[in-house]
């Protein structure tokens, strides 16, 4: 099959986000993270647009990507005037890329009430465009928006205006389906048929509005479209673009293309999560491939089967794209499902084993309290190794304090103290926070972080508790499950108490305790 060329354009399209905010430092590491997956091409933004995209490409002379080439992005020249004489023009060449991505109007619609153009001077801009940046030595790579509503309103037109790019140099015609309507059979129908007409490479560029980016993206690349464009995590203007973590482990497993470097699809579930994190955004674990519920099995004969023969109810194994399978524990999990996960920890133990009887008795003891398991992998991870003597605290508590204060525009609410000790060295360590919570994690990790640095890359990501007993009233116990993420891996964490500032504790002890013990882990291992 043939290869299949990735373009993000995560730093361009998915800066226009809602909520989305990239500083230049977030852009040049998201630019590092793509080029270690191996992305092809990183549409890095448009440098004529604002100071921060051509602050980005000055700096990004001075990295040195060993997989990707960075692309610049920007219009056809305006109208009335010559490329010589374009602004937006001259900032492309400024930014020294070796790529250029340059849109243009298919649509006349566009072109007569947006443009305000007449349709041939669309297609001399075009034209113009093209030949210029070619001449300058850039690679051109040609997308032309609203292609598929074009080709609806006027057929003949939308097609002009690729010929028009095509003649004058591009390397890659892309169809766009800018505003997110065409259905996958539509889009699949017109990427065959440019390709017979034109003959040279054509790519796909969607957007989610009708949820179908990802499909539309396989439909044109079965018509034989041999670049797919989207952002990494998903995110991008309004519903996003088509998710290229799905799309990628699609188009290698599923179809048999070959994208991306070789072999780095076991790095797609951490680089995902990677790019998330840089740019702020709660990951979404229900994500095809790369979520935490993607290959999440809960008890009963799913959990059987899958243990026995995996392929039963997963469709790819999830190391193949650097994921893991999830056994959701609860008090209603079978013996199988408790022994796989005990077998983690000692891969001796049989259903038999007085190991896995008692674990089970602890979790039905816990969960009796209000603990609950199933969505607090982390947790349940300690509470194995607390039972099989394979646990050893990190830090002893001395005592802990918060004091909050009515909430004022533009500070901090609430004020932690924390004493700890370590190997019989005290720490004591004060932070303020947006509440009593945050405050307590950050004076926590403040405290621990000159014992265990690796700390220092750690956050919180994710709050929610809920109360066990309404007829308790205020007196009543609450669950707090906590997520927690080191910009590489996620994991969630519990805790219950009447006191819900006692039972944030309680979750984060255990989120800093399973934080650490994983990275000794992974140190062994890649010692072995």
């Amino acid at each position: 099959m043939s290869r299949i060329v990735v373009l993000d354009s995560t730093l361009r399209d998915g800066a226009q986000g809602e909520g989305i905010s990239f500083s230049v430092t977030d852009k040049l590491n998201i630019a590092r993270a793509l080029d270690d997956l191996g992305v092809d091409l990183i549409e890095a933004g448009n440098p004529g647009s604002n100071p921060k995209d051509l602050d980005f490409f000055k700096e990004a002379r001075g990295i040195e990507l060993k997989n990707a080439a960075l692309a610049a992005f920007g219009s056809t020249r305006r109208r009335g005037i010559s490329c010589a004489e374009d602004e937006g023009l001259r900032s492309l060449l400024g930014a020294e890329t070796p790529v250029v991505v340059i849109f243009g109007k298919s649509w006349d619609l566009h072109v007569k009430e947006v443009l305000k153009v007449s349709l041939e001077e669309n297609l001399g801009m075009i034209r113009d465009t093209v030949a210029f940046l070619k001449a300058a030595g850039r690679r051109v790579i040609y997308d032309a928006e609203h292609f598929f509503d074009g080709f609806v309103a006027d057929g003949e037109y939308a097609m002009s205006t690729l010929r028009a790019a095509a003649e004058a140099g591009a390397e890659t015609l892309v169809l766009c389906d800018t505003n997110g309507g065409s259905l996958p059979d539509r889009v699949g129908e017109l990427s065959a048929r440019v390709l017979k007409e034109l003959g040279m490479p054509i790519g796909i560029h969607a957007h989610n509005d009708s949820g179908l980016a990802v499909a539309n993206s396989m439909a044109s690349v079965r018509a034989g479209a041999t670049q797919v464009q989207g952002t990494l995590v998903g995110f991008g203007e309004r519903c996003g673009n088509a998710n290229l973590s799905t799309i990628a482990a699609n188009l290698v497993l599923k179809m048999g293309h070959e994208c991306l470097k070789p072999d780095s699809l076991p790095k797609l579930s951490r680089s995902t999560r990677r790019v998330a994190e840089i740019a702020n955004v709660s990951f979404d674990e229900g994500l095809p491939y790369v979520g935490l519920h993607a290959f999440a099995h809960k008890g009963g004969m799913h959990v059987d089967a899958v243990t026995k023969t995996p392929i039963s109810f997963e469709h790819v194994p999830p190391e193949t794209v650097g994921n893991a399978r999830r056994i959701l524990t609860s008090e209603v999990s079978g013996r199988s499902v408790i022994l796989d996960r005990v077998k983690r920890l000692d891969p001796t133990v049989t259903k038999e084993s007085p190991l896995v009887a008692q674990v089970m008795r602890r979790l039905k003891e816990m969960e009796r309290l209000g603990y609950q398991f199933e969505s607090a992998d982390a947790s349940f991870d300690l509470l194995m190794r607390k039972a099989a003597g394979k646990y050893k605290a990190f830090f002893e508590l001395g005592h802990y304090r918060t004091i909050g204060e009515e909430p004022t525009e533009g500070k901090l609410s609430a004020q932690a103290l924390v004493k700890i000790r370590v190997d019989g060295e005290d720490a004591i360590s004060a932070a303020e926070g947006d509440g009593p919570v945050n405050a307590l994690d950050l004076a926590l990790r403040k405290a621990l972080v000159k014992f265990y640095p690796a700390l220092s890359t750690m956050r919180l990501t994710d709050y929610k508790v809920r109360v066990l007993d309404t007829q308790g009233a205020s007196a009543a116990s609450v669950r707090v499950l906590i997520e927690s993420s080191d910009g590489e891996e996620a994991w969630t964490t519990v805790g219950v108490s009447t006191d819900i500032i006692e039972a944030s504790w309680l979750a984060l002890v255990d989120s800093i305790e399973y934080k650490l013990i994983n990275d000794i882990e992974r140190r062994y291992k890649a010692y072995l």
